[in-house]
């Protein structure tokens, strides 16, 4: 059975060198942004082949719309959060994704820090979101999806406040980027999910589009999250 799902894709560039940036990811929290994030613990680190692999244990907690009461209480999520640090080509790859109600909301999100031309970094963000939830399923990935959104503007702005207070004295690119979070594509969705029928020719081809762009973002989520599950020996 193929579970409906949408997808979201997002870019931040911070003003800083990659190597900040790796180096001030460890040292997020606690920053103005940051109130929902309770725990976190960091649980295995290794170095292979050059690269660091880690794995760490947050919990998290976010307020529910009234709608969302009947389902879940707004109590603490567990997230665990697996990352590849590759020094050589110098980017920084995280996958997180909750490990309780997850028939209710399943969140997969990936990101990618990488060096740019101008000395700047950046975060290419994508989340995958499902839900299990009989006639409320279309609702839940909306509000997983905003929440998505919301969560990056939070995560950016916290990020930059750490940056800025670990290396107040080091931006690169010019320093012109805003540090909120920017869209690069639209919420749609994979296989298994019901659209409605368009009302011209145009709108069938930008529904069209959504849907492969979705698969593509669907199999990247897939084929990733295999290969970090196995790199942990974990199975997916």
């Amino acid at each position: 059975m193929v579970v409906a799902a949408s997808t979201c894709r997002t870019e931040t560039v911070f003003d800083y060198s990659w190597k900040h940036v790796v180096v001030a990811y460890w040292n997020r929290y606690p920053n103005p942004s940051s109130a929902h994030v309770l725990t976190e613990d960091t649980i295995q680190r290794e170095v292979r082949d050059g690269k660091l692999f880690s794995r760490r244990l947050l919990s998290k907690t976010n307020p529910v719309p009234k709608w969302g009461a009947r389902f879940y209480n707004n109590v603490p999520v567990k997230i665990v959060e697996d990352s590849v640090l590759d020094p050589v080509k110098k980017t920084f790859t995280t996958f997180t994704r909750n490990l309780g109600m997850t028939k209710i909301m399943k969140v997969d999100e990936i990101v990618v820090y990488s060096e740019q031309k101008d000395g700047s970094t950046l975060a290419v963000r994508r989340a995958y979101i499902s839900s299990q939830v009989f006639g409320f399923s279309r609702a839940i990935r909306a509000f997983g999806i905003e929440r998505f959104k919301s969560n990056g503007n939070k995560a950016s702005n916290g990020f930059n406040h750490v940056l800025r207070r670990m290396f107040p004295h080091s931006l690169v690119g010019g320093g012109h980027h805003q540090p909120a979070v920017t869209p690069t594509s639209s919420v749609a969705e994979v296989p298994g999910a019901t659209t409605s029928a368009p009302n011209s020719s145009s709108n069938h081809n930008n529904i069209g589009t959504l849907k492969s762009t979705a698969k593509v973002g669907y199999e990247f989520f897939k084929c990733h999250a295999t290969k970090i599950a196995q790199l942990f020996s974990v199975k997916n």
